[in-house]
């Protein structure tokens, strides 16, 4: 990994730049994809459930792999809007969120029994983008930032890095040819869809400014202070 730069926020206030004006393709591509995916799998899921309640299997549950992801509901922002924040304040390139949906993917595959549902699509975002940030770029924001962007706590994010990376086997090497292959996966999902766009290969910086504080278990616009999510 490339070596981690921390920053120290405390003394300055942030503001979005006109560099962030316009939303990067990936972000409406995985965005759509991702949501047909959670609202699959949250079908799925019920569906499950109500079959295991009938036989008086209540107790039985799908895997259990994903579980430190969980929060006690669905946070109430959207995917699209999550991505967008985390684009906008975290200063990471486009080709982080294509890296962190490769991540995703891989623990789709090595834990088949676990979804991604409503209940841990963002924290499985936050945590994927991070260590994918921290793969591709040159600089990069500490935990403790991309915490209050994502609404979780330092020490939360902190075990869920962790808890990734031990799900991956600490696979999380991307090659130019297997991020091509997810690019290409992504645009052809969208042209399914009748939409036709491209994602933006290059790795391009943004800028970051006035953070507004949320939590991924209440994101209300009255902007509540950070606090850790019962799981």
């Amino acid at each position: 990994m490339l070596t981690t730069v921390g920053y120290n926020h405390q003394s300055r206030q942030l503001e979005p730049s006109l560099a962030e004006a316009s939303t990067p393709r990936v972000l409406t591509i995985l965005s759509s994809v991702l949501e047909k995916l959670v609202a699959r799998n949250d079908r799925l899921r019920d569906c499950l459930s109500a079959e295991l309640d009938e036989l008086s299997l209540g107790s039985a549950r799908l895997g259990k792999s994903f579980n430190a992801f969980h929060g006690v509901r669905a946070p109430n922002i959207s995917i699209p809007k999550y991505l967008e924040r985390l684009y906008k304040f975290t200063d990471c390139s486009p080709s982080c969120f294509v890296v962190g949906y490769v991540y995703i993917d891989r623990l789709v595959h090595r834990h088949p029994d676990s979804l991604v549902i409503s209940l841990n699509v963002h924290r499985l975002l936050v945590t994927s983008v991070m260590v994918a940030s921290k793969m591709l770029d040159d600089e990069h924001y500490n935990n403790a930032f991309f915490a209050r962007v994502g609404g979780v706590s330092n020490a939360e994010l902190n075990r869920l890095e962790l808890e990734l990376l031990f799900l991956l086997d600490f696979g999380v090497a991307v090659s130019s040819r297997v991020f091509e292959f997810y690019c290409l996966h992504l645009e052809k999902e969208m042209m399914f869809n009748g939409i036709g766009q491209k994602i933006e290969r290059a790795i391009i910086p943004s800028a970051v400014d006035d953070l507004t504080e949320i939590s991924v278990d209440d994101t209300q616009s009255s902007s509540p202070p950070l606090k850790s999510l019962g799981l």
